[in-house]
């Protein structure tokens, strides 16, 4: 008997849960003002997201998913990319589209139930919201396969959640990005939860980040609680993927700090005490505590930055609330380019009946 093969994965982290930085942290970790950047824009994804739970529950916004405790995830992704990368999301990444150029008004206007919020205007670099567990990876890609072949030497980013890596799509997506040398970098958002079944219950692999082994990809898993070591490694990732043409797995360890979504109810599933434990390691907290004792910031700037994100989320739920109300037909507009008769004689009924309901 003979080894014919041997791998490891790397863990990232640069600025632990006490807040004390890595000897082998990357140039990021002195470049304070870039780091104050980060910070505020995880407050905003934080006061953002708390509105959002608040608007559902008084019936202004339709079912939402959290990032609560995974703000640095989809904020360190969204640092990372350049206006250039094609990034495609899944259902959590708010921030991230927040940062890649999408308003907080249009994702809002999704999650409020009208598409027109899932129609960016800068749709060559941000794909809609994919809500079908798995199926944004396959779009990514077909993506990354054109690109490649139009030699436009565009980074591809697509993320999931770590039930996604359960889905058939997951596995061959990132089969042909091995074996076709894709410029994509796919991110495991591994929050610990798949709806409601625990890591533990969704694979016997020690790491999750491990499957792009036998695709030929680099793997690597990082601290998802660390933002400083999500921005440093994704944006290495995407450079890869421009130069080099090669793609690479990274998972990203974190805790969803709430319910799957505000339609579930985490406490029937959840083991007590275990989101209060996991919440020492949660990112704002974290980052701040390090700019804290680096002197670079006071209580008076922490309360300007959450003024500052409360008047942006403000200003969004305004835009928001003030849309005025999509046509019930919308709903067949993206479904043929040309409408099957049985759709046909459905469209004209809606219309109808909609226009009585206007004209009393």
């Amino acid at each position: 008997m003979k080894i014919v093969a041997n791998y490891e994965i790397p863990f990232y982290q640069y600025l632990d849960e006490q807040s004390i930085p890595a000897a082998d942290a990357p140039a990021l970790m002195q470049d304070t003002n870039h780091l104050i950047r980060l910070y505020q824009q995880m407050v905003i994804s934080r006061t953002l997201d708390n509105k959002a739970v608040a608007l559902q529950r008084t019936g202004k916004l339709g079912t939402y998913p959290s990032t609560r405790g995974q703000e640095a995830v989809f904020v360190g992704m969204g640092d990372a990319l350049t206006d250039a990368d094609i990034f495609i999301p899944y259902y959590r990444d708010t921030a991230t589209l927040m940062q890649h150029g999408v308003p907080a008004a249009d994702i809002l206007l999704f999650w409020g139930g009208d598409e027109r919020g899932n129609l960016f205007a800068d749709a060559d670099k941000n794909y809609p919201y994919s809500v079908p567990i798995g199926s944004q990876l396959l779009y990514a890609a077909g993506v990354a396969t054109a690109n490649k072949i139009r030699k436009t030497n565009k980074a591809v980013l697509v993320t999931c959640g770590d039930g996604a890596t359960s889905q058939g799509d997951f596995y061959e997506a990132m089969n042909v990005a091995g074996i076709w040398q894709l410029p994509l970098v796919f991110v495991v958002n591994n929050n610990q939860w798949a709806i409601s079944i625990p890591r533990t219950a969704q694979s016997a692999a020690q790491t999750l980040a491990q499957k792009g082994i036998a695709a030929g990809i680099a793997c690597e898993q990082v601290d998802g609680n660390d933002v400083i070591a999500v921005q440093a490694r994704v944006a290495v990732a995407l450079q890869k993927a421009r130069d080099n043409q090669t793609a690479t797995v990274l998972e990203m360890l974190c805790y969803r700090q709430a319910d799957h979504t505000t339609a579930d109810d985490a406490g029937r599933y959840e083991t007590a005490g275990v989101r209060e434990k996991e919440w020492q390691k949660e990112p704002v907290g974290r980052l701040q505590n390090y700019l804290e004792k680096q002197g670079v910031l006071m209580p008076e700037t922490i309360s300007v930055i959450n003024a500052a994100a409360v008047t942006v989320v403000e200003e969004a739920v305004t835009e928001y609330l003030a849309a005025t109300p999509d046509q019930p037909t919308a709903m067949f507009d993206h479904l043929y380019a040309k409408l099957p008769a049985a759709y046909a004689a459905q469209y004209a009924e809606l219309k109808m009946i909609n226009s009585f309901a206007r004209n009393g």
